[in-house]
């Protein structure tokens, strides 16, 4: 087994870990596992060449997962702050190595009244101080997962989905909405796919962009 396959299947145990852990209410399991599953994905994705600013936005997702291991306002907000810098690293990176796709006019809409939509359902029921800062970080969000969909294909693009998708969750748990069973269940499964379909996607989209790099370098005799 290859160190990239090895940190892969220890990315997925650790994902098993905390997935059970939360299904199960064992809290412990879930502060075990919670802080491994970026590191692993990051390193991961390192191994595989994978550009520096995916690796620095899988870092923020794991600041983030540290700091939202806390229930203090701060250390929402702080792990907030940690997951826009990470999509500001996924936002700059789909810009440098994606291009956009035709369906990238027909996205947009779908992206843009999902992101208005939700913030004007959520704004009432959000406490006071959490309403910008929620505003702020889902349009970025949003922004992301609609980059990922047009610049580097679906296998990323389903990622950011899922991301928004998990985030949302959160958010409609911090406005006391209804929530399924085991809310956190939910959460981390999305938000576990999302990470690494965004990882599987932007490195794949760099294997293939390197490879046609090869074929054009070939001079025919």
């Amino acid at each position: 087994m290859t160190r990239s396959r090895a940190l892969l299947a220890l990315f997925a145990l650790a994902a098993a870990g905390d997935l059970l852990a939360l299904a199960f209410g064992f809290r412990t399991g879930h502060l075990v596992a919670k802080p491994l599953l970026m590191p692993l994905l990051a390193a991961w994705a390192a191994l595989r060449g994978a550009p520096r600013l995916l690796v620095a936005a899988l870092l923020c997702g794991w600041g983030g997962d540290v700091l939202l291991l806390s229930d203090a306002d701060p250390a929402f907000l702080a792990g907030m702050a940690s997951f826009a810098a990470g999509h500001v690293c996924y936002l700059t990176l789909f810009a440098r190595t994606g291009r956009p796709r035709a369906r990238a006019a027909l996205v947009a809409p779908c992206y843009a009244v999902a992101l208005v939509v939700t913030v004007a359902l959520l704004w009432s029921d959000l406490p006071v101080g959490l309403r910008v800062p929620v505003a702020v970080y889902s349009t970025l969000l949003t922004a992301m997962a609609y980059s990922a969909t047009v610049r580097l294909g679906p296998v990323a693009g389903a990622g950011g989905a899922l991301f928004l998708l998990s985030d949302t969750l959160i958010a409609t748990g911090v406005a006391e909405w209804p929530q399924p069973p085991r809310p956190d269940l939910w959460i981390m499964l999305t938000y576990i796919a999302a990470q690494f379909l965004l990882a599987r996607g932007a490195t794949t989209h760099r294997d293939a962009q390197r490879e046609r790099g090869r074929e054009t370098s070939v001079v025919p005799c």
